[in-house]
C-alpha cells in the first residue's frame, strides 16, 4: 500500500478495495460493540446511559431537587458528551424513566413517559426529569477520584469512563443490545437478593453459582408475572451466562354466582404491549383458534386488569389458560445472555459469579480511590492546621514579622520552619480567627483528621478491612432496597411447569373436535373430507389416480404412516388440508425417500400394539406408541435385508397370526411367538424354499379365520386349524378361495 499527497495536502492511499472494507467494517464493528450496544461489567451501563447520568449530575438534578425541561438534559447530552440523534438520546432517557421497563428506574419523569400499551413518551419540550436514589447511587463519590475521566469527543469537557455504582444495576435493571456479530440479553433481578450474594461472595471468593443462588432465586421483572423455568436449567444458565426462562401471566379466577367465573389477568410477561397482546387474542377468537374461550375485554386502569370469559361453565380454567399460554404472549420466554464488557473493555459471555465478583472488584477499588484521595484532603489540611498552631503560639511575632517585613513569607519560613502551604495559609488567615476560642476548634479538629488518617492508612494498608468496607457499603443498600420495601419486594413469583397430561390435554383443546374422513391416493394426495365417509365412489382424483387409503378420524387425532422403507410418519389431523379440490402432496408434509410407498395409513391408538414384517419373511410386534415419529424425516423401525420391503402394519388384535406366502401356503401359529420389540429387523415369520410373505393377518381363535373376496363378501376359512404349526415353518398349500389374490382380502390394492 502506497501513499501519495494531493495539491491540496490531503493523502491518498493506495489499497484494495477488500482490504480498505474489512478496516473499516472492523472499526465499525468494534465500535458498535464498546461504544453503543453492550454494557459495562462494572456499572451495568451503556455509554449513552452513563452520559446521560453524568449531564444530569452536572445540572444538579438531584432527587431532592427540582425537575427540568427533558430538552435541556438532551441538549446537553447531545452537545458536550453524545455527538448523535436527539431522538436517540430522548428515547434512552424515556426508557430510564419506565418502571414497567427498568424494575429500579434511574430518572424520575414527570409528564407522560409512555405506557404499557405501547403509546409513545411526549416531546422532550414536555417532559421533566431528575435523577432517582437509584441513580445517585450509582454517581456516588463521584467527584472524589473514585473512577477515570477522559475527554470527551470535541476535547472541550470531561466525562467519567465507568460510574462509582455502588448499585448493583447489571444484574438489577439488567440490559439488552444487538451489536454487530453479537448479542446481550440479561433479565432484571432482585437488587436486595444480589446484595446478599455479593455479600456472600466477599466472604466465600471461591462459591459456587449453586451456592449463590440460594439467595438469588432468579429474575424479577419489574411487571411481575410468574417464572416456570426448571430449576436445573436456570441453574446452568446462571453457570454459562446463557439460558432462558419461561415467564407467564398471572392469573386468578373470579366467581360470578350460580356457577359462572371468569378470569382476570392482573401482570402479563415483561415487554409485552398490553394491546397488541389483546388483539393477537381477538385474532385467534375470530380465527377459531382458541376454542375455550368466548370473550377478552381490557378493564385495565393503572393497574392491569384483563378479563377472559370462557365458552362454557364447565370449561377447566387451568386448561383454558394453558391453551392460551401456548399460542399468546401471556406466556414468552426470555433470553439469557451475559455478554458484556469486562474492566479491560473486551466483550464476553460471563457466568453469575464472575459478573458479581467484577462488580464487587470495583467497588473495593472505589473505596480505595476515595480513600486515598480523602488522606489527601486530610493531610493537606493537618499541614495547614499544623502552620496555624504554631502561629498562634506565636502570635505576637508572627504579626511583627507580617508588619514590618517586605517578603514575610520567606521570613516566616526560615523563623519557624514552616512550609509554603503553610506560611500562605497564615498570610490568608481572617483577623477575626486570631481569637483564642478559634485556636481551641483548630487543635480539635486536628485530633479529629489525625484519628481519620489513621483509619485510611489502616484501611489502605488491609486488604480485609477494605473487603469490610465494600461488605457494610453494600449491607447499607440492601435496607434502602430491602423486601420490605415498596421498590424492593420480589414481584416475578416461581412454579413448576405443567405436567405432560395438562400438555397433551392442551394440544385437544386448541383444536376443534369434529369428524373427517382421511383420505390418501396412489399418487400421494392427501386431504381431510368433513365427516365420516363411507361411500367415496364419487370423490373426484387426478387423472389416473383411485383412493389408496381412506380413514375416520377426528380432527384431534394424530395419523400414523407406514411406508415400505420401513419407516413411520406422524401426521396431524387437524393440519391436514380440506376436502376441496384434490388435497396437497403428501411429501410436502414428510420427508419420504423417492422410492418410498405408503404401506398403511392408521388412526393413532398409543395404548394399541402393532404387527409389522417385511417381504423377506421377518416381522415383530411393537408398542404403536414407540412409532410416532416427531422429525418430517419419519423414524426408522423396521430394519430390511437387501431386496426387502415393508409389507404390513396391522393392529395385533387377536391370539394367532395367519401368514400366506406367495408360493401360496397357508401357516397359521400363536400371536405369542413373535416377541415384542421397539425396533429392529425381527424374527422369521414363514419359512421354507419361496418363503417370501403375500399377505398375513391376526385373528382370534374363538372367532375364527375369514377372508374377503373382491366383491366384498367375507368366507370363513374351514379347517384353519389343520394349517396350525410354529412360527417360522413353512406351512401347507392354502385351501380353495385365495386365488390369485393371494390375500385375505381381495379388494386390497
Amino acid at each position: 500500500m502506497g501513499e501519495q499527497f494531493t495539491a491540496e495536502g490531503g493523502r491518498i492511499f493506495d489499497e484494495s478495495f477488500e482490504q480498505a472494507l474489512s478496516s473499516r467494517y472492523l472499526a465499525y464493528a468494534l465500535s458498535t460493540i464498546t461504544q453503543r450496544a453492550l454494557p459495562d461489567a462494572r456499572d451495568g451501563l451503556k455509554p449513552v446511559h452513563r452520559r446521560l447520568m453524568h449531564a444530569m449530575r452536572l445540572l444538579k438534578l438531584d432527587p431532592d431537587a427540582g425537575f427540568k425541561k427533558c430538552a435541556r438534559i438532551v441538549g446537553d447530552v447531545i452537545g458536550k458528551y453524545h455527538p448523535h440523534g436527539d431522538q436517540s438520546v430522548y428515547d434512552a432517557l424515556v426508557r430510564l424513566a419506565q418502571d414497567f421497563a427498568q424494575r429500579y428506574p434511574l430518572v424520575d419523569g414527570q409528564g407522560n413517559f409512555g405506557n404499557i400499551d405501547g403509546d409513545n413518551a411526549a416531546a422532550y419540550r414536555y417532559t421533566e426529569a431528575r435523577l432517582t436514589e437509584t441513580a445517585k447511587l450509582l454517581l456516588q463519590d463521584i467527584e472524589n477520584g473514585t473512577v477515570d475521566f477522559r475527554a470527551t469527543y470535541d476535547g472541550e469537557d470531561e466525562e467519567p469512563l465507568v460510574l462509582p455504582g455502588a448499585f448493583p444495576n447489571l444484574l438489577a435493571n439488567g440490559s439488552s443490545g444487538i451489536a454487530v456479530g453479537m448479542a446481550t440479553n440479561i433479565p432484571p433481578h432482585n437488587a436486595a437478593e444480589l446484595c446478599d450474594a455479593a455479600r456472600h461472595l466477599i466472604k466465600a471468593p471461591n462459591a459456587r453459582t449453586e451456592t449463590l443462588l440460594n439467595y438469588i432465586q432468579g429474575p424479577d421483572f419489574p411487571t411481575g408475572g410468574v417464572c416456570v423455568e426448571d430449576k436445573a436449567a436456570m441453574a446452568e444458565a446462571y453457570e454459562t451466562g446463557r439460558g432462558g426462562f419461561r415467564l407467564r401471566a398471572r392469573w386468578t379466577t373470579e366467581d360470578l354466582g350460580r356457577g359462572t367465573w371468569q378470569i382476570v389477568v392482573t401482570e402479563i410477561p415483561y415487554l409485552i404491549q398490553k394491546s397488541r397482546l389483546v388483539e393477537r387474542i381477538a385474532a385467534l377468537m375470530e380465527a377459531r383458534k382458541l376454542p375455550l374461550v368466548a370473550d377478552i375485554m381490557d378493564e385495565s386502569a393503572e393497574d392491569i386488569r384483563l378479563v377472559i370469559e370462557p365458552k362454557s361453565r364447565t370449561v377447566d380454567p387451568q386448561l383454558l389458560m394453558e391453551s392460551l399460554f401456548k399460542v399468546t404472549d401471556l406466556e414468552v420466554r426470555f433470553a439469557l445472555n451475559m455478554n458484556v464488557l469486562d474492566p479491560r473493555g473486551a466483550p464476553r459471555v460471563m457466568g453469575l459469579r464472575e459478573v458479581l465478583q467484577i462488580w464487587l472488584d470495583h467497588r473495593r477499588e472505589v473505596v480505595v480511590r476515595r480513600s486515598r484521595t480523602r488522606l489527601s484532603k486530610v493531610e493537606d489540611r493537618l499541614e495547614v492546621l499544623g502552620g496555624y498552631v504554631v502561629a498562634y503560639l506565636n502570635l505576637d511575632r508572627v504579626i511583627e514579622i507580617i508588619r514590618n517585613s517586605d517578603e514575610p513569607k520567606p521570613e516566616l519560613m526560615a523563623e519557624f520552619g514552616l512550609t509554603d502551604r503553610q506560611a500562605e495559609a497564615i498570610l490568608n488567615m481572617r483577623l477575626r480567627s486570631l481569637r483564642k476560642l478559634e485556636e481551641m476548634e483548630i487543635r480539635t479538629e486536628q485530633d479529629k483528621l489525625e484519628a481519620e488518617r489513621g483509619d485510611l492508612l489502616e484501611l489502605l494498608d488491609s486488604e480485609e478491612k477494605q473487603w469490610m468496607k465494600v461488605d457494610a457499603e453494600i449491607a447499607e443498600v440492601k435496607k434502602t432496597f430491602g423486601p420490605n420495601t415498596e421498590l424492593g419486594k420480589r414481584r416475578t413469583t416461581f412454579a413448576d411447569a405443567p405436567d405432560a397430561d395438562i400438555a397433551s390435554a392442551v394440544e385437544e383443546a386448541l383444536i376443534a373436535r369434529e369428524p373427517i374422513t382421511v383420505v390418501l391416493s396412489k399418487m400421494g394426495w392427501i386431504r381431510a373430507l368433513k365427516g365420516h365417509q363411507d361411500d367415496l365412489s364419487g370423490l373426484k382424483h387426478k387423472e389416473g389416480d383411485e383412493t389408496l387409503f381412506a380413514v375416520k378420524a377426528e380432527t384431534t387425532d394424530k395419523l400414523v404412516l407406514f411406508e415400505t422403507d420401513g419407516r413411520f410418519y406422524t401426521l396431524d389431523a387437524s393440519k391436514l388440508p380440506g376436502g376441496r379440490g384434490f388435497g396437497e402432496p403428501l411429501r410436502l408434509m414428510i420427508d419420504m425417500e423417492e422410492d418410498a410407498a405408503p404401506i398403511a395409513l392408521i388412526r393413532h391408538d398409543p395404548g394399541r400394539k402393532l404387527l409389522i414384517a417385511s417381504t423377506s419373511g421377518h416381522g415383530f410386534v411393537v408398542q404403536e406408541s414407540e412409532v410416532t415419529a416427531v422429525k418430517r424425516g419419519g423414524k426408522q423401525v423396521l430394519n430390511l435385508l437387501p431386496g426387502a420391503e415393508a409389507m404390513k402394519a396391522i393392529p395385533a388384535d387377536g391370539d394367532r397370526v395367519a401368514v400366506l406366502g406367495e408360493n401360496n401356503k397357508l401357516l397359521v401359529f400363536p400371536l405369542a411367538e413373535i416377541p415384542e420389540m421397539t425396533r429392529g429387523k425381527g424374527v422369521r415369520l414363514f419359512g421354507g424354499k419361496g418363503g417370501e410373505i403375500a399377505d398375513l393377518t391376526v385373528f382370534s381363535s374363538q372367532e375364527g379365520l375369514t377372508r374377503i373376496d373382491g366383491a366384498g363378501r367375507r368366507h370363513e376359512v374351514e379347517g384353519w386349524q389343520l394349517y396350525e404349526a410354529k412360527r417360522a415353518q413353512a406351512g401347507r398349500i392354502a385351501p380353495k378361495g385365495f386365488g390369485k389374490a393371494k390375500s385375505f382380502d381381495a379388494r386390497r390394492p
